[in-house]
């Protein structure tokens, strides 16, 4: 991986640090939110006891659905509209007009919030008692919706020094000042504390909201308030029906799963999928941050793009791959510090799958073209294609060799997904990939799938050696490309 393969000049030691620095910004933000969820679950355990963690999560699990259907995606369509308009005259207009969409998505979670409230208390708790509880959650979504739109503005505006505080401050915050309700009150405190969280998040985002855009004191009619909203809401649109399929299949998989081998095999999984797909994963969605509104303001220009999507494929390569290997030589311990020994079955299943995380981030750079450019349709094809295989995949993985079998599914199903992701990279948007970073990433596949086998055969602490000297390698190309 040769800083070259990157797009030379256009892809130096700006680019590079830029890239670099985002991505230690916001692995930060996550991490410290993480922290700030993991002490919040302990008080609620600690000072509520199970039924407390319990109903906090049916009533969060309640605004997260109702949420990820009335926000439709703006979260990250806006941000497209948003970055491909900060150059011009009509960034003022845009921005406004995301705010106002954000009240009026707000304003429909609400609103549906309120009629479901009697059906969600009788379908949860077996009768109409809690419907009140429900009822009020409705602000929880507007409030959200709201804070939300704010953050989708800095994304797209790139002020991620503004977006990274909001998101630290409102997790810090939100948990010192509900803490002492979770002491005081107990039970009586889930409904009042989450609307005060919410509460918090969007004081804290407001302090940080973008101000006097395109020049401040933008006037937009209602007419033109629908028409330029409606290709984010479109776009949107898409990306919700793409992800309502994917929990969908995940939701089946589960499903399957529990009548096949019960919920032990369910809880393997899931700690391994956890290990796999959330922690591993942060690092995918700390890149994004920065990477989507970069290649969106560049969406109409095949040659940047090109260039983009080859220099963040290095960028993210040289990171997964020795992190990939790592989790490889330390997956016992890993597996054993976030669970217990019991959960040792799950640790071929991590081994295995860090193939396919690596060639997550290869597809994951040529994925986020297709929201780019906007490509709605295109993208519900591919991730609801993406979707059925990875359940027809885990199904059979798990038929032929149990839990082990789901790290091979999940490697051939983003293997599968990296080719259905280059078809369209490739064929349709007409783009390309230099053949030397792709020569160098079948490399780094090959090396993690033989690491992957020798930890299983021979130990995992076997793997350490090589996970040292390409991480040792990957530090010396970083720092390089940093030079540039």
């Amino acid at each position: 991986m040769t800083p070259s393969i990157a797009g030379g000049k256009t892809h130096g030691k700006g680019l590079s640090a830029r890239v670099l620095k985002a991505m230690s910004v916001f692995g930060g933000v996550q991490m410290s939110t993480i922290l700030c969820g993991i002490v919040k679950v302990k008080l609620i355990a600690m000072w509520l006891g199970p039924a407390g963690v319990g109903l906090f999560g049916i009533f969060n699990g309640a605004v997260d659905m109702v949420s990820s259907i009335s926000q439709l995606g703006v979260r990250s369509s806006a941000v497209r509209d948003i970055a491909a308009a900060r150059h011009s005259s009509s960034v003022g207009v845009t921005v406004t007009v995301v705010r106002r969409w954000g009240w009026i998505l707000g304003l429909f979670g609400a609103l549906l919030m309120l009629v479901a409230a009697p059906l969600l208390s009788l379908k949860t708790f077996g009768s109409y008692d809690r419907t009140l509880s429900f009822m009020l959650l409705a602000f929880a979504l507007l409030l959200g919706t709201v804070s939300m739109t704010e953050q989708a503005v800095m994304q797209g505006m790139d002020r991620l020094k503004s977006l990274a505080k909001a998101s630290v401050w409102s997790a810090a915050t939100g948990l010192a000042v509900t803490a002492p309700m979770y002491y005081f009150w107990h039970l009586d405190s889930i409904i009042p504390s989450i609307l005060v969280y919410y509460v918090v998040i969007l004081i804290v985002v407001m302090a940080y909201r973008v101000r006097n855009v395109g020049g401040g004191g933008v006037k937009v009619g209602l007419r033109e308030t629908l028409r330029r909203g409606s290709g984010f809401i479109r776009l949107g649109f898409y990306m919700t029906v793409a992800d309502a399929v994917t929990q969908l299949m995940s939701y089946a998989f589960i499903a399957y799963l529990n009548n096949a081998g019960g919920d032990s095999e369910v809880g393997f999984y899931q700690a391994g999928f956890t290990i796999v797909n959330r922690y591993v994963g942060i690092m995918l969605t700390v890149i994004a941050v920065e990477y989507f509104p970069r290649i969106s303001s560049v969406a109409s220009s095949s040659w940047r793009l090109n260039r983009f999507v080859a220099h963040e494929t290095v960028i993210i390569s040289l990171v997964l791959f020795p992190c990939a290997l790592l989790f490889i030589s330390f997956a016992p311990y890993i597996v054993g510090l976030l669970y217990s020994g019991e959960f040792g079955v799950a640790v071929p299943f991590v081994s295995i799958a860090m193939v396919g995380v690596v060639i997550r981030g290869m597809s994951y750079c040529m994925s986020f073209v297709i929201l780019a450019k906007g490509d709605g349709p295109t993208f519900i094809v591919t991730e609801s294609l993406s979707a059925v295989a990875g359940l027809a995949l885990n199904i059979l993985g798990y038929e032929i060799f149990g839990i082990a079998g789901l790290g091979l599914s999940y490697t051939l199903w983003y293997l599968l997904y990296i080719l259905i992701v280059s078809f369209v990279y490739f064929r349709r948007y007409r783009l390309h990939m230099p053949p030397g970073l792709m020569l160098t990433g079948t490399g780094a596949v090959a090396v993690t799938s033989l690491s992957a086998a020798a930890g299983l055969c021979f130990g995992a602490l076997w793997v350490l050696p090589v996970a040292l000297l390409a991480s040792a390698i990957c530090v010396r190309k970083v720092v390089k490309l940093l030079r540039r």
